[in-house]
């Protein structure tokens, strides 16, 4: 059973950059592919980013594209996201979660595991 823990999230003014963290415990953490999504309020929740566990490849929402990073530490079974360049339409709880799939897919179905999510809200 993997136990996700997401901090850094807050409000921030359009323009402006946070930096999300998730911190795994009671998984073999450098096994799985880790993802973020997000759930603004009467939205469905939409794949942000993923990084996969063996090559490190990353993959992004076009809505995200340029302005955010999803990185991994391993050895701190720690997956991050950098979000530069915050607009209003950011606003959304960020989840994080890890799949242990072979195959990395965008899909939220295709992840196991799941975190309580972390508010982000950027203010106009």
């Amino acid at each position: 059973q993997v136990q996700l823990v997401e901090s850094g999230g807050g409000l921030v003014q359009a323009g402006g950059s946070l930096r999300l963290s998730c911190a795994a415990s009671g998984g073999t953490f450098n096994r799985y592919t880790m993802a973020w999504f997000r759930q603004a309020p009467g939205k469905e929740r939409e794949f942000v980013a993923y990084i996969t566990w063996n090559t490190g490849r990353t993959y992004y929402a076009d809505s995200v594209k340029g302005r955010f990073t999803i990185s991994r530490e391993n050895a701190k079974t720690s997956v991050y996201l950098q979000m530069n360049s915050l607009k209003p339409e950011d606003t959304a709880v960020y989840l994080c979660a890890a799949s242990s799939r072979v195959l990395a897919t965008t899909g939220g179905s295709g992840y196991d595991y799941w975190g309580q999510g972390t508010q982000v809200t950027v203010s106009s």
